[in-house]
């Protein structure tokens, strides 16, 4: 028996030997991959089908974003409203999404309820006709919506500093205007769903208290299809970054504020300085008790909240730092971040913050290992980069034994403010 009268031990989570729980992995019929992770103590399961349908692959902007999302939109047999009727009557909830290499068709349901919606699933990824009249309603409302989202400065300067980094023509600098959505068809979109969609290539990741039967159903409803016909290559990118480096944009002449964005290109996950740079990252700018939260919202209340954060997509990749700040201290705030990255160069980081820091990473990495959904999204993320469960013990094994002189180097490497693209939108 427990004796209560004695306070337990404290450990730092550094101190614990972190476990990914493994998957268990099987294979349909027509060699579509299945990734599950049987955990919980609850009867609910997430099931997301991913395909290799995002904006790298479509012939023209928005093609990709607005197949995924009018998966729900009509097929042969059901309307719009009959297809969202059926999962809510089902209390599960159907999601889609679209990315920059990948697009995904989800539901979150109680795993009793499994039976009467995979079939549903199959008929949206098989016969979905994407009618005029939702097609012609979701577009005016992408239009009033990116009308409204353009007069604010953040999204304004989220969509150019991509620009910047990558160049116009990349899939991840590229942006969408109102005549991008005029312009699409349903032609389009029926091109874009055959290619990727009924004749792409799919993994399928499942997790939750899976029921005796699943790998029979998922087989039963997408082990015929034509998902798995040939590996996706991905289409040869123009990496064109812009030439000049400092932008200041007016976007609000009543604003009172300006977005910032600082940004420089950072190699993808496979680079062997990756794992440690998240470290410094943490340091700089990753986490509420940073550098740069400490210097520029708590010291000088410049702003109420400042990131810097590694935005990792599959070929290419970048490191930003993100805020919004009165407009007449913006330069001021950039002024700082900069002199954060000089001391990053120049001192090296003491042993109590860099403590903290180590604690504080561990502990985010514990907290997704917190059921089986957030597990299997690590699975995802490894798996749909080409790593394994190496990539995650040995970014657990940097995080506890990178020092202070290696943080100093990558300093150094990759915090000059010259290699900097930098954004004030007012």
């Amino acid at each position: 028996m427990i004796n209560r009268t004695i306070a337990p031990e404290i450990k730092d989570a550094t101190e614990f030997n972190l476990q990914l729980k493994p998957y268990e992995k099987y294979t349909l019929d027509n060699g579509v991959e299945v990734y599950a992770i049987d955990a919980g103590a609850q009867d609910v399961l997430q099931l997301e089908m991913i395909f290799y349908a995002g904006n790298s692959y479509e012939s023209s902007n928005a093609v990709a974003t607005v197949t995924n999302h009018m998966l729900k939109n009509g097929t042969s047999t059901k309307t719009a409203f009959q297809i969202n009727e059926h999962f809510e009557y089902y209390g599960s909830h159907c999601n889609r999404s679209c990315a920059n290499e990948t697009a995904s068709l989800s539901i979150h349901t109680l795993n009793k309820h499994l039976n009467v919606l995979l079939p549903v699933m199959r008929e949206m990824i098989i016969d979905s006709i994407f009618p005029e009249n939702e097609l012609e309603t979701y577009k005016q409302i992408c239009k009033q919506k990116l009308s409204v989202s353009l007069q604010k400065c953040d999204f304004v300067a989220n969509r150019l500093i991509d620009t910047y980094i990558f160049g116009e023509t990349h899939p991840y600098g590229k942006v969408i205007t109102a005549a991008d959505y005029d312009a699409l068809t349903t032609d389009q979109l029926k091109q874009h769903f055959n290619q990727y969609y009924l004749n792409g290539k799919c993994i399928i990741f499942v997790a939750g208290k899976l029921t005796p039967d699943i790998f029979v159903q998922l087989n039963n409803n997408f082990g015929s299809l034509s998902l798995n016909r040939q590996p996706m290559i991905l289409p040869v990118q123009s990496f064109l970054p812009a030439t000049e480096k400092k932008y200041r944009i007016q976007n609000d002449v009543n604003g009172v504020q300006g977005a910032i964005r600082i940004a420089r290109s950072f190699p993808t996950r496979r680079h062997p300085d990756y794992m440690k740079t998240m470290v410094l990252n943490a340091v700089f700018g990753g986490f509420f008790g940073s550098r740069l939260m400490s210097n520029i919202r708590e010291e000088k209340g410049y702003t109420y909240g400042i990131h810097s954060y590694i935005q990792s997509h599959i070929d290419d990749t970048a490191w930003l730092i993100s805020t919004e700040a009165g407009k007449d201290v913006c330069e001021a705030t950039v002024e700082e971040v900069y002199k954060e990255m000089e001391l990053l160069r120049e001192e090296l980081i003491d042993e109590e913050e860099l403590s903290l820091v180590r604690n504080y990473l561990i502990g985010s990495i514990l907290g997704d290992l917190d059921g089986p959904f957030h597990i299997i999204g690590r699975w995802k993320n490894i798996i749909l980069n080409g790593l394994d469960a190496t990539y995650f013990y040995d970014s657990v094994s940097a995080i506890k034994t990178v020092s202070a002189e290696e943080l100093q180097v990558l300093a150094e490497k990759y915090l000059k403010a010259e290699d900097f693209y930098e954004l004030i939108v007012i």
